[in-house]
């Protein structure tokens, strides 16, 4: 029997072309105003190229979202790159749009994030590293806005900030949970006044969040010099723009803010750019890069993260809301092995048969269906195939597919590739040739903010109340008073259940949603309102996956998948 290889192994093993001949195939010129080539294999997309796409006609917007997570594993990226397979092999040009990965999941618990077995986008170490650097870009920009901070108040505040009420953090792309609270400008006057600061990692920082929302270079620069960096001591809020912090910042996202082409193992174009947390900010890649494939292809495959509970809602009512972008079909990647999980089966007996727990869990991939179809949205089930699903259990969640009129699509991609996926590129194709879109938001933009978390709640989470102190409420009305209520409301709460509770499993009911916290992002332009116990910056695991990565003999990565 031959060994397994694994996802680091078979992507070394990729006949990779040079990005010429992928930016080829889907017609961008080989001229030096096109695109930047960044090595043999990767390439930036240039501004003044994305203006003349302007004109162009859209191709068809598939999302890819998931039932619940759980340690069992659901496979959303690596289905959306084999889904873009798949079309490309039944002879419709399709581009995967996904998110860059970050280093602090790479090197602590989850490790990369680009696809799995033969369903990855390559070059894979390059990507799940440093990748263009536009993490370190963002970085950067979002620190300088913190020195900037800390120099107006050296240098005598004239803006009359209060060090007690700065709500910028610093960011760095790395778990470290001991910089989660800190104090700077320690060691005398001349240092500056000390004050209680902290780090959040860089996929939660506002850059990131309006960097996938910006539209051009000159909305990123409106949108930065928005932020809220703190208040006076009369709460009068402080903007980017008051420090004169925009341009500068720009400048160091100029290049940044160009998306990224690189390819699947099948050698079709994958552009992947940006990366904002799904929980803190809205989980998708950026609207330019969406917005390119569009124009380039007859299919754009992008995903958001988490459920699609999480997911899902905030592409929709957060991303689609600011862009214009309207999905023409929803995928929605479930396992047995996690299905079973909700249905209160251990991860270590998920091997053995067991009908009874799947049809426990099934009601958390019937919950999904529903709320995705509450969009007007068209959905259609990918089955990722494991070798340990059996027969009885496959039937079984067939079956239970058609009597939700949902299709479904039995997916071996991670071993087979495209040819795994055919099957459900025909099912997609079909539902957006045949289906007409009703799409719309789950709320109004004038509904008031308080209202609209109960709305999500409520509709989505299956909440019976949203619990929240006078304190929070009179913040909510203060942001409505300050002309910042027709924003969307983005909810930070555990990617693991319905509830703010990671152990309620399946689809909870009658559970109430605390509200713990609300945070004004005004330059991304939405109210992150947090819910229960949400970090900003993790901590490493116990075990850190960056204990296993090195440098072998052959000068090789080792470990970091």
């Amino acid at each position: 029997m031959s060994k397994i290889k694994s996802d680091i192994e078979i992507a070394r093993s990729a006949k990779m072309k040079p990005i010429k001949e992928v930016l080829d195939g889907i017609n961008v010129p080989d001229k030096a105003e096109a695109y930047s080539p960044i090595g043999r294999y990767m390439a930036k997309i240039k501004s003044e190229y994305l203006e003349n796409l302007k004109n162009k006609k859209d191709g068809k917007l598939i999302l890819v979202t998931a039932i619940t997570p759980t340690p069992a594993g659901e496979g959303k990226t690596t289905t959306s790159v084999g889904l873009c397979d798949g079309l490309n092999k039944i002879g419709k040009k399709s581009i995967v749009c996904l998110r860059e990965p970050s280093l602090g999941p790479s090197f602590g618990l989850k490790g990369g994030a680009a696809g799995g077995g033969y369903a990855q986008v390559v070059p894979m170490e390059q990507i799940n590293l440093h990748f263009t650097g536009d993490f370190h870009a963002i970085t950067s920009a979002h620190n300088l806005l913190s020195s900037l901070i800390d120099n107006h108040i050296y240098w005598g505040n004239k803006l009359n900030i209060d060090v007690r009420r700065i709500t910028w953090k610093r960011v760095m792309d790395m778990n470290d949970r001991s910089l989660r609270s800190i104090v700077v400008d320690l060691g005398g006057i001349a240092n500056g006044y000390p004050r209680q600061d902290g780090f959040d990692i860089t996929v939660a920082s506002e850059i990131m969040a309006i960097f996938c929302l910006s539209k051009d270079l000159k909305d990123l620069e409106k949108r930065i010099g928005n932020i809220t960096i703190g208040y006076t001591r009369d709460k009068k809020p402080i903007l980017a723009k008051d420090l004169k912090a925009q341009g500068p910042m720009t400048v160091l996202l100029k290049d940044a803010i160009r998306p990224n082409v690189t390819q699947t193992l099948e050698n079709n174009p994958a552009i992947i750019h940006g990366g904002p947390f799904a929980n803190i900010a809205h989980g998708c890649n950026s609207v330019i890069a969406t917005k390119t494939a569009l124009k380039l292809s007859d299919y754009v495959i992008t995903e958001a993260g988490f459920g699609a509970d999480l997911g899902a809602e905030k592409f929709i009512n957060i991303k689609c809301r600011k862009s214009g972008l309207k999905p023409d079909c929803v995928v929605i990647v479930a396992t047995i092995r996690a299905l079973k999980m909700h249905g209160g089966m251990q991860k270590e007996d998920l091997k053995k048969e067991n009908v009874d727990a799947l049809k426990k869990g099934l009601v958390n991939l019937e919950r999904h269906i529903n709320n995705v179809r509450k969009f007007g949205l068209p959905v259609v089930v990918a089955l990722n195939h494991f070798i340990t699903d059996t027969n009885k259990e496959v039937n079984f969640l067939v079956d239970f597919c058609k009597n939700l009129g949902v299709k479904i699509a039995l997916c071996t991609h991670w071993s087979n590739g495209s040819e795994g996926t055919k099957d459900l590129a025909s099912t997609v194709v079909k539902i957006c040739e045949k289906t007409k879109s009703t799409f719309k938001f789950l709320y109004d933009d004038k509904l008031p903010l308080f209202k609209k978390i109960q709305k999500i709640a409520q509709e989505i989470y299956h909440a019976s109340e949203v619990v929240a102190d006078t304190k929070i409420r009179n913040q909510l009305k203060e942001f409505e008073t300050k002309g910042y209520g027709k924003l969307p409301i983005c909810v930070a709460k555990t990617q693991y259940s319905f509830s703010t509770d990671p152990s309620l499993k399946g689809a909870p009911t009658g559970h109430v949603l605390p509200v713990r916290e609300v945070r004004l992002s005004s330059g991304a332009e939405f109210i992150v309102v947090v819910c229960g116990e949400i970090m900003t910056m993790p901590g490493l695991p116990k075990v850190p996956a960056a204990e296993g990565i090195k440098i072998n003999s052959k000068g090789e990565v080792e470990g970091l998948f």
